[in-house]
């Protein structure tokens, strides 16, 4: 009150609302000199007083004249949060504890994605386990969808009642329409919907990026905004753990599901449920995971990332929806595999507290191969460099033993993938403490070649045993150092395409008469000039 008081230095009127701390009007007039202070009680004005006041009030409203004060709500489980909050006077507006609520069993829920996959699963799930009655299943195809007919039938036994429909969610308008349309109220949303299309992040097109993105973000973008004013009582959001520690050649995928991350810490901070699970990887091929190879499935095992079973995935599912968060990490982690990430020096950041092991540090100006080559002699460099190189390949293909690698056999015959030669690149600079190039298995492509680079790296101050210096070699440098641009301005794509197109028929029947030029490894080039200059 004094404080408030103090706001009229120069006179003023003063209208007490409040019933505690009353004070007199002749006290504070003498204390403050020109104000004029008077206490009401809004009830002294009879019921038709107020109602006028609250018909004008509306009124105002209405014309947009005057606007709601701001509402932010906590989860009552979040209530020592919310009390400090008020207590500390940073609100605006009102402060609301809002309670959890079940799924309702008589509402609607739209699962996007709803007709395979994690949202056919999930669809069979909640009808069966949590009763729901009404499911919308939402996907491009709709009913015309492998296995959509036979869901619904399955569901119908379980005695729910569900619509399979045809609908692109990345298009507000679709989905506006179909929300529109609802005979129930919607109760829920589980938005399962995606698409991959993997690659280092260098080659990402922009095509590539969208393709993705929608069926991501704007489909939750447009679920979010859509369903503002509706009493949803759950709203589900199908993420990845690859937005949380990186998934090599997935960057536009971690960055779509980053996304869904940050809108369900949005509609929390706006008192809306929202929940997304960062989903690590399924064991059964469905959806998503039905695309990856055993390469990706191989690389994600080295990661620690264990496989989800769908018994374990379906109860990971409904303790998230008792958690008080907007992000829950369904994982199933291998320990093992943890350790021998952390001893690599390449364990994720974030997993870093669940290794009870010291992270192996790397000294960034060369360390570890230096010191390995500092300790024999000269004449050994090569081989013990080459036995580095050839072991971390070895781990990446999952063979047991280094042996079973052929020290001058290209990378991509050997069964590199881009996403193999970037692991390649990250194991080598974390082993050797080096700052090594992303385009190094280009650059030199078999194992040797990149053995031969490192030792002048790691000792630059020594000289090192002659390399291998041939004709083939200065070619190879040659044509590595040239861009693609370059030889389709200069005109010799087209040759070099016919000569490649000549050379695989004659060396490798099984390799496919469409391969660009982009996608050719230096051996190719080195065998088209070979044959040109014939």
């Amino acid at each position: 009150m004094d404080a408030s008081l103090d706001l009229l230095p120069r006179g003023g009127r003063f209208i007490e609302m409040g019933k505690a701390d009353i004070r007199d009007p002749e006290v504070v007039a003498s204390s403050h000199p020109g104000v004029r202070y008077a206490s009401y009680d809004l009830f002294e004005a009879g019921p038709e007083r107020v109602q006028e006041m609250l018909l004008e009030i509306v009124g105002l409203f209405e014309r947009g004249v005057l606007r709601h004060a701001p509402v932010r709500a906590w989860d009552v489980r979040r209530g020592v949060e919310a009390f400090r909050f008020l207590r500390e006077g940073r609100n605006t507006g009102k402060v609301v504890l809002t309670v959890p609520r079940p799924l309702d069993v008589d509402g609607t829920v739209l699962i996007t994605g709803g007709t395979g996959g994690l949202g056919a699963l999930f669809a069979r799930h909640l009808a069966e386990h949590h009763g729901i009655r009404n499911l919308l299943l939402v996907s491009r195809r709709g009913p015309a969808a492998d296995g959509a007919a036979d869901l619904v039938r399955d569901l119908a036994s379980a005695g729910c009642e569900a619509r399979a429909v045809a609908c692109d969610v990345s298009d507000r308008e679709q989905l506006a329409t179909l929300i529109a349309g609802l005979e129930r109220p919607l109760t829920a949303v589980v938005h399962s919907a995606g698409v991959l299309d993997d690659g280092v992040v260098e080659s990402l097109t922009a095509e590539q990026v969208e393709r993705v993105m929608r069926p991501k973000v704007d489909a939750a973008l447009h679920l979010h905004e859509l369903t503002a004013g509706m009493d949803l009582s759950a709203f589900v959001l199908f993420s990845s753990v690859a937005a949380l520690i990186g998934s090599p050649g997935q960057g536009n995928y971690a960055a779509a599901n980053a996304v869904l991350d940050a809108l369900a810490a949005h509609r929390r901070a706006q008192g809306l449920p929202a929940t997304s699970l960062a989903w690590g990887l399924w064991a059964n091929a469905t959806g998503m995971t039905g695309d990856l190879g055993e390469a990706e499935l191989a690389r994600l095992e080295r990661q620690g990332i264990g496989a989800l079973s769908t018994e374990l995935g379906l109860e990971l599912f409904d303790q998230a929806q008792g958690q008080d968060g907007s992000l829950v990490v369904p994982v199933r982690l291998n320990q093992g595999a943890l350790r021998a990430q952390a001893r690599a020096g390449m364990l994720p950041a974030l997993l870093s507290g669940l290794v009870r092991m010291p992270t192996r540090r790397s000294d960034n100006t060369g360390g570890s191969l230096a010191e390995r080559l500092a300790a024999v002699p000269r004449t050994d460099w090569e081989r013990v460099t080459l036995e580095l190189v050839r072991g971390q390949v070895s781990a990446i293909l999952g063979h047991t033993s280094a042996d079973a690698i052929d020290p001058d056999r290209a990378f991509k015959t050997l069964g590199f993938d881009s996403l193999a030669a970037v692991e390649l690149r990250n194991r080598l600079t974390q082993a050797t403490g080096l700052r090594l190039p992303t385009t190094l298995v280009f650059d030199h492509p078999t194992p040797e070649a990149v053995a031969q680079y490192l030792i002048p790296i790691a000792m630059p101050g020594d000289s090192v045993p002659a390399q291998r210096s041939s004709e083939e070699n200065e070619i190879r440098e040659l044509l590595a150092s040239i861009p693609i641009p370059r030889l389709r301005q200069a005109g010799l794509l087209e040759s070099l395409m016919e000569l490649a197109n000549s050379d695989a028929e004659d060396t490798a029947p099984e390799a496919e008469d469409s391969e660009s030029i982009d996608e050719m490894d230096v051996d190719a080039l080195i065998r088209m000039t070979q044959e040109d200059q014939a």
